[in-house]
C-alpha cells in the first residue's frame, strides 16, 4: 500500500473548517492554501512539489509542475481553461464540480418556467405603473407547468435535478444525451438529488434529433456544455421548430445560444420569451436590445450561486481525494474528445 506523502495545493480560499474536512481525509495528505489570481502569485518550488492541485482557474506550465498528476477545478465547466498547455498533458487528469452546483441551478430554472409561464414580467410591470387591467383573465393566463412539457437540452447533473424537480407537477419530461444507450448518470450526484438511473424522462432523444424534441414543448431548458460541438446548437432552425407558444431557458454557457437568431425570435414573437442567465458576452452590455426585450427575464449568471458551494465543492473534492489516494477512477473526469 502507497504510503507517500501527496501534496495537494489549493489556490481557492476555503475556510479553515473546510481545510480540515480535506486534511482528515488520510494522513497522507500535506495540503497548503495559497490563494491566488495569477500562476506567478504561486512560488515556484510549491508548484514544483505540487501533485494535486485545486483552483478555478490559476494553472502552471507544464515545466513548472512536473509532478502534477491531477486539477481538480473548482466549476462545473472548463470551457475557460481549454487552452492552456497543461490540459494537453496526458499525464495529468482533470476533473470538474459537475453536480455540485445542480440544486441550486434547478432550482433557478424551475423558478424560471414558473415565472415565464405566468407573466412575471408583464406583472411587475403593471405593479411599477400601479395598473389593474380589465382584461387580466385572458391577458395573464398562465401556462402551467402541470401537465406541460418541457424539453431538457443536455441530461447531465442540472438536467437531471430539473427533471426531479418537475416530477411532482406532472410533467412530460423529454431530454436530449449524447449517448442515449446509456441513460444512467456516469458523474457525480448528491445523495437524493438527480436522476442517476435515468427514470425521470418519459423519451430520451439524441442530440441528432434536437428539433424534433423542441416541436412537442411548452418549455425549452439549455443544460449544455459549451464545446465546439454545441457552440451555436440553439440557431435559427432549433428556435424556429419551437412552439410560437413556447418559453426557453438557459443555464448552460454564453455561445452554446445563437443569441442574433434568439433576438430575431424574441422580437418578432416567434416564441413566447426567454430567460437568460448566461451570454457570450459578460457582462452583458448595456445597449443590448435584450435588456429592452418585454418578454425577457435577465439574470446575471447566477443560477449556480449558492452560500454553500464551497461546502458542496469539499464534499465531491474529498470523495475524488478518497479515490485518488485508492487508486480509483476520479468523479467527472475531462475528456477532450468529448470536450468536457
Amino acid at each position: 500500500m502507497a504510503t507517500q506523502p501527496v501534496n495537494v495545493l489549493i489556490t481557492v480560499a476555503f475556510p479553515e473548517p473546510l481545510v480540515t474536512i480535506l486534511r482528515e481525509v488520510s494522513p497522507r495528505l500535506r495540503l497548503t492554501v495559497h490563494p491566488a489570481r495569477r500562476p506567478e502569485d504561486i512560488p515556484p518550488d510549491l508548484w514544483a512539489q505540487t501533485e494535486v492541485l485545486y483552483t478555478d482557474s490559476v494553472l502552471p506550465a507544464p515545466e513548472q509542475a512536473p509532478n502534477l498528476r491531477w486539477v481538480q477545478v473548482h466549476y462545473a465547466g472548463m470551457d475557460h481553461l481549454l487552452n492552456a498547455p497543461l490540459v494537453q498533458k496526458p499525464e495529468v487528469q482533470f476533473t470538474t464540480l459537475s453536480g455540485a452546483a445542480a440544486s441550486q441551478v434547478a432550482e433557478h430554472a424551475v423558478m424560471m418556467m414558473l415565472a415565464l409561464g405566468h407573466h412575471l414580467p408583464e406583472v411587475f410591470d403593471l405593479q411599477r405603473r400601479a395598473e389593474w387591467p380589465g382584461d387580466r383573465w385572458e391577458r395573464l393566463a398562465p401556462l402551467e407547468l402541470r401537465d406541460s412539457t418541457v424539453g431538457i437540452v443536455g441530461y447531465g447533473s442540472v438536467g437531471r435535478e430539473i427533471a426531479r424537480l418537475l416530477h411532482p407537477f406532472g410533467v412530460t419530461v423529454l431530454a436530449t444525451k449524447r449517448d442515449v444507450m446509456h441513460p444512467e448518470d456516469e458523474g457525480y450526484t448528491r445523495p437524493g438529488l438527480g436522476d442517476p438511473g435515468g427514470d425521470l424522462f418519459t423519451r430520451l432523444y439524441p442530440i441528432q434529433a434536437l428539433t424534433s424534441m423542441l416541436r412537442g414543448c411548452d418549455f425549452v431548458v439549455i443544460c449544455l456544455p459549451l464545446t465546439p460541438a454545441t457552440r451555436g446548437i440553439i440557431n435559427t432552425e432549433a428556435l424556429a421548430a419551437m412552439k410560437r407558444t413556447a418559453y426557453l431557458v438557459d443555464v448552460s454557457r454564453g455561445g452554446v445560444v445563437d443569441t442574433a437568431a434568439l433576438l430575431e425570435a424574441l422580437q418578432e414573437r416567434r416564441i413566447a420569451g426567454a430567460a437568460l442567465d448566461v451570454f457570450p458576452e459578460e457582462p452583458l452590455p448595456a445597449d443590448s436590445p435584450f435588456w429592452k426585450l418585454p418578454n425577457v427575464i435577465i439574470t446575471p449568471h447566477i443560477a449556480g450561486v449558492s452560500r454553500y458551494y464551497l461546502q458542496r465543492a469539499v464534499e465531491l473534492f474529498a470523495e475524488n481525494l478518497h479515490r485518488y489516494l485508492g487508486g480509483g477512477i476520479l468523479l467527472n473526469r475531462y475528456q477532450g474528445q468529448r470536450g468536457y
